[in-house]
């Protein structure tokens, strides 16, 4: 068994932990150990009290084991986030034994210091995200983080990292750091050409579209947003709001005639949504925090056919760089907000031919979530199971 510590909840937003375990899963049966939770949770917070209820283990219907950690209230408060990570450790090993499988491999993709979870399988941290420049996002000392961070790199037996900006910060920490970029899943975008047009999503008069997908929070360059609805291109925007993150603003842009904001929405539904665009951006600010990572969007964008038009992120570059220099004649960078919404109506103007977006899926079919599955795997020294312990996983 993989027992998979992940930084988001199972069932949240279908993210890089929760693509690799359902993926890993085909080759070894998978625990994913949501991030811990107070037991106070439920009380003080009732709106998640229906999604907390039930056994702390449980298997899903992709087959995964899932394990949703209690802890003591406080849980990161200074020193207390000791007790916690050591909480979190005892729970996985309990819950591996009630799985009825001898643990080989730890994935550690989460700020908690879990690494020596299980003594004797052989670890893997997994940096997703430079959580010591997310300090403030996450709402976490930066010394702490830091701290863990640097005891974990030194502990774990292999290390590896979504961006080549991480793999940098590793090697000056003197660890050789692995990179295992974000992926996409090609075959949800097959059918894109006949998914149905989504009822929340007008049809703008026929003209094509700009989308973003995603968390629109305090990463999101809101100005990108509004400059290009500012030069008349209608926009679609689809994935939560955070509250705190220039409400006003937010709303403002919202209200605008030729913008369209749909909320969250399952990934099931993607295709339908991606499938009334035409340039899909990715509009990072460029921050330290979004320097270290890599959007899982852009790809996502060109597994649906869709033109890319990006911020200037290191891991934009190293994408454009990919495939004898192909990426750079689909992926789009720009450092300005002129050139970026420049770029925005170059695209929108130019449309794409079936050889185009047939071009855009087959490079995006080279960074699929299978294959970064299985180079973790290799990574974890797990031998693949020939022809995978299920035919398949269902999508997220």
């Amino acid at each position: 068994m993989i027992v998979y510590f992940g930084g988001t909840a199972y069932d949240g937003v279908a993210g890089t932990d929760r693509q690799l375990a359902d993926r890993l899963d085909v080759l070894e049966p998978v625990l994913y150990v949501d991030p811990p939770v107070s037991v106070l949770t439920p009380l003080l917070r009732p709106q998640l009290a229906g999604s907390l209820r039930g056994s702390a283990l449980r298997r899903e219907d992709t087959g995964v084991w899932r394990l949703r950690p209690r802890v003591l209230p406080g849980a990161y408060r200074p020193g207390m986030h000791r007790v916690t990570a050591a909480l979190v450790r005892r729970a996985a090993r309990r819950a591996a034994r009630r799985a009825g499988d001898r643990v080989s491999a730890v994935v550690v993709a989460t700020s908690l210091d879990v690494v020596a979870a299980v003594p004797g399988a052989r670890t893997l941290y997994y940096a997703t995200d430079d959580i010591v420049a997310g300090a403030d996002l996450i709402r976490l000392p930066r010394r702490r983080l830091a701290a863990v961070r640097d005891r974990m790199l030194a502990r774990a037996d292999v290390v590896a990292v979504v961006s080549p900006a991480l793999a940098d910060l590793c090697r000056e920490r003197g660890r050789e750091a692995e990179l295992v970029p974000n992926g996409c899943a090609p075959e949800v975008y097959e059918g894109i050409g006949t998914a149905p047009w989504p009822a929340d999503v007008p049809r703008f008069d026929g003209r094509p579209a700009a989308g973003f997908t995603g968390h629109i929070n305090g990463r999101i360059d809101l100005g990108l947003l509004e400059a290009v609805a500012d030069a008349g291109h209608p926009l679609v925007l689809v994935g939560p709001h955070d509250p705190g993150y220039e409400p006003d603003r937010f709303r403002a842009l919202c209200d605008r005639p030729g913008v369209c904001w749909t909320g969250r929405k399952p990934f099931a539904d993607m295709p339908s949504y991606l499938s009334t665009i035409e340039v899909g951006l990715t509009p990072y600010l460029l921050d330290g925090f979004n320097r270290a990572s890599f959007p899982i969007k852009t790809l996502d964008y060109l597994a649906a056919g869709r033109a890319v038009v990006s911020t200037d992120l290191p891991a934009t570059r190293w994408l454009r760089a990919d495939g004898d220099g192909e990426g750079a004649a689909l992926v789009r960078a720009e450092a300005t907000t002129a050139e970026f919404v420049r770029a925005v109506g170059e695209e929108l103007a130019a449309g794409a031919s079936p050889g185009l977006r047939a071009r855009r899926r087959r490079f995006a079919a080279r960074h699929t979530w299978t294959g970064r599955a299985r180079t973790l795997a290799d990574l974890l020294d797990i031998d693949p199971v020939p022809g995978g312990r299920r035919q398949e996983v269902p999508a997220p």
